[in-house]
């Protein structure tokens, strides 16, 4: 499919979300594309062609970023709980950031995070929201 994009439009567009595509080198770019990819994605079908384009350089850079920074072949030996440890230290959080995102008590989480509790599927998916990463990360 061979989109037609006004540069006007494409223009306009790019000065009112306040961002210029690039590759993503930072955290907080990562953040801010993936806050513009969310809003154009729940415009769905009512898209125009400036943002379809626009939507799918986002998610190619998002895609890209995603790949380097969270290589799975790197980490296909590490645990669930291993994985979580590693997201929250490469997010700067700490245990007390997951009450009430997996449970509410903390010696949960914290055996959770020891690995001496398993993460159940419901769990798997909250915390992959959290970090935006896949829920299959979570389980064994």
């Amino acid at each position: 499919m061979t989109l037609t994009l006004n540069k006007k439009n494409y223009l306009q567009l790019l000065d009112k979300i306040e961002i210029i595509p690039k590759i993503i080198e930072t955290e907080m770019e990562y953040e801010q594309y993936l806050a513009v990819v969310e809003k154009l994605m729940s415009k769905k079908n009512n898209r125009t062609s400036e943002e379809t384009a626009l939507f799918r350089l986002l998610v190619k850079l998002i895609e890209d970023y995603e790949e380097k920074i969270y290589n799975l072949e790197d980490w296909s030996n590490l645990k669930p709980h291993q994985m979580l440890q590693h997201l929250l230290e490469s997010n700067d959080k700490n245990y007390s950031d997951l009450l009430g995102i997996i449970s509410d008590s903390i010696d949960i989480i914290i055996s959770i995070i020891n690995g001496e509790i398993s993460i159940n599927q419901k769990q798997a998916k909250k915390l992959g929201r959290y970090f935006n990463v896949s829920p299959n990360l979570f389980l064994e």
